[in-house]
């Protein structure tokens, strides 16, 4: 019944946009529209629930909650209703027609940065209302809010660009969504077919669900089941379902405690890292439970931003059951909540770490990255973090790694520091000449190959009381090694040094021999303790056309044939040394990746070239 003309509208582009992916290309397997149609309705219902714990009056408020399914194969529809918290016709426009809420720009930009590969999360951008376009010619949403005073409304659309909303009479509670299927997709008006899905997909909701009129699942919180009672097999679906997931979980923690705080957790970390594929920021996704009803689904304070990446469950006796969830204002609470969940995870990665070694270095390979993250920013559980992480280094072999407390049990007894080196990967370290002085003194050196590592160790700064150094920085002193035959005389390093000095001018801040060099002839080291090589290029990028000033010593091997021939040079054919030893520098500048042009450089090997 309509006492109202319908209402054109049209879609806004994104929403466009979305229908014609999800339409056309998206799914293979079709039937995922009835896990997501029901996930909302499930929300729908833990919104009124939470809903009924705050208001006075809410419509209709003698209705069970509970979805039900209804299928008929001779209309060729499917029916999906729940008495939720319903929607008024604003919502209806904001909610279905535009942006704002659904999440389908986040779905589209993901979509368009990764390719089909990852399409399976529609589920995540909050946009799974419209995968029943996927199987309909029409979709009709019949829905009356939980305000009193809001009148019941029909939405309706072909998917094709428009839909339409009108007041309808006589409507319960909650929304009802009325699906007629394409002729091609008729099989899902089959009871069987539905309960297979069913049974497959939302085994796990937490509300009764009927399909016409028969109770398909049983409300069950895994959480709250010893875990000793619970197969795999379980653990696995309710991981799909929870994190709209077609993956298994890479690791599971299913833990309880009972002090500071009344705790039954069920976490799990995916397979792959959606942020290392190039999917926009992971968003918190572990949902906040008090006795089984939903608290927030997305709570931002429950975890250190560096766990976003965990999926499923916290159930707390303790939380009140009239917390808000848009302000959560018992902060004690969540930050006990937080340090708890925190700690045992922790625990959780130092046991995988001990006793499953090769499964937490393929662990460490997709999420270290927010390992890394914490031990630079999170002061509260650093100390944990710190033992957690691994690099590769100058005693390992290409691939394996090391972790900081392995490193110290290596170290000599006179050695005070724990040395490493920023590169982009192994070869381009070892090639350098900043390796030679350190493997000449069998001093281990740990290898970072990623941009975050270098601001982990400024912040990590020590580890059992070892200094965290950069191997290329000038202030590192190393032992003496015996000197070998052959070298420059000390009077003739001297007066080498100061010429190169005069000749370079600025571009240096100090030239003298090195005690770190065996096989190159020159090093430039940074002189900046602000300002590494690393980081310098890092603001660089960022900023293309900024002055960053360069301060760099040169140091010498005086054992190197070339130093010694330009020893000679110096006096005999000054102009065609003073262009060797520019040459040298910018040699050491490119193995420091300090080089911003390399213009004049090509210009001056040319001038070289003919002197040969």
């Amino acid at each position: 019944m309509s006492n109202s003309t319908p209402q054109k509208f049209e879609f806004q582009t994104e929403i466009k946009q979305l229908l014609d992916i999800v339409i056309h290309s998206l799914y293979t397997e079709k039937e995922i529209f009835v896990r997501e149609l029901v996930s909302n309705a499930s929300d729908a219902l833990e919104k009124l629930r939470h809903t009924q714990l705050t208001e006075k009056e809410v419509f209709d408020d003698n209705l069970t909650l509970e979805i039900n399914v209804t299928t008929d194969d001779k209309a060729k529809t499917i029916t999906i209703q729940d008495f939720g918290v319903g929607m008024t016709r604003e919502e209806l426009v904001e909610n279905l027609g535009t942006i704002a809420h659904s999440g389908s720009k986040a779905f589209l930009q993901a979509l368009g940065e990764s390719g089909a590969k990852n399409s399976n999360l529609i589920g995540q951008f909050g946009v799974g209302f419209y995968s029943a376009f996927m199987v309909a010619k029409s979709v009709k949403v019949y829905t009356h809010s939980w305000r009193k005073d809001a009148p019941g409304h029909m939405w309706s659309s072909d998917g094709s660009g428009t839909y339409e909303i009108e007041e309808a009479e006589g409507q319960r509670r909650g929304a009802k969504i009325v699906i007629e299927l394409k002729d091609d997709c008729a099989d899902f008006a089959q009871d069987w077919k539905i309960k297979e899905i069913l049974e497959r997909y939302s085994a796990f909701v937490s509300f009764p669900i009927n399909l016409n009129g028969k109770r398909i699942n049983t409300v069950q919180a895994l959480w709250l089941r010893n875990k000793n009672e619970v197969k795999d097999e379980e653990y696995t679906e309710f991981y799909k379902f929870q994190a709209h997931a077609f993956d298994e979980p890479r690791l599971r923690l299913h833990f309880s405690a009972d002090a500071p705080l009344a705790i039954n957790a069920l976490l799990f970390v995916p397979k792959e890292n959606t942020e290392k594929l190039g999917f926009s920021r992971l968003e918190p996704s572990v949902s906040l439970y008090c006795r089984k009803v939903l608290i927030d689904a997305k709570p931002k304070d429950i975890l250190p931003e560096w766990l976003r990446f965990l999926k499923g469950v916290v159930d707390s006796e303790d939380l009140p059951l009239n917390i808000s969830r848009e302000t959560m204002q018992d902060k004690s609470l969540l930050e006990k909540l937080n340090k708890v969940i925190t700690k045992r995870f922790l625990k959780f990665l130092e046991e995988e770490a001990k006793n499953r070694a090769e499964g937490y270095t393929e662990f460490y390979k997709e999420f270290g990255v927010f390992l890394k993250e914490g031990a630079a920013l999170d002061f509260t559980h650093k100390d944990q973090l710190v033992k957690l992480l691994r690099f590769e280094s100058s005693l390992t072999e290409k691939g394996k790694t090391t972790s900081l407390a392995d490193y110290v049990s290596r170290m000599g007894a006179d050695q005070k520091e724990i040395f490493y080196l920023v590169g982009p990967n192994r070869a381009s370290i070892e090639s350098g000449p900043y390796l030679e002085g350190f493997k000449a003194r069998n001093l281990e050196v740990l290898f970072c190959y990623e941009t975050v590592d270098e601001y982990v160790m400024n912040n990590v700064r020590e580890f059992d009381g070892k200094k965290l150094t950069a191997a290329d920085h000038a202030d590192v002193k190393l032992a003496d090694l015996p000197k070998p035959e052959g070298a420059l005389k000390d009077e003739d390093v001297t007066t080498l040094t100061k010429w190169l000095k005069d000749t370079l001018g600025e571009r240096v801040s100090e030239v003298k021999p090195s005690d770190r060099l065996v096989d190159s002839p020159v090093i430039a080291l940074n002189a900046d303790k602000f300002m590494s090589p690393h980081m310098r290029r890092i603001m660089k990028a960022m900023n293309k056309d900024a002055e960053t000033p360069l301060r760099v010593n040169l140091e010498i091997n005086p054992r190197h044939a070339v130093i010694k021939r330009l020893f000679e040079t110096h006096t005999a054919q000054p102009e065609k040394a003073k262009l060797v030893a520019e040459q040298l520098l910018d040699n050491a500048l490119i193995s420091a990746g300090l080089l911003d042009d390399a213009t004049a450089m090509v210009a001056r090997l040319n001038k070289l070239l003919e002197s040969v």
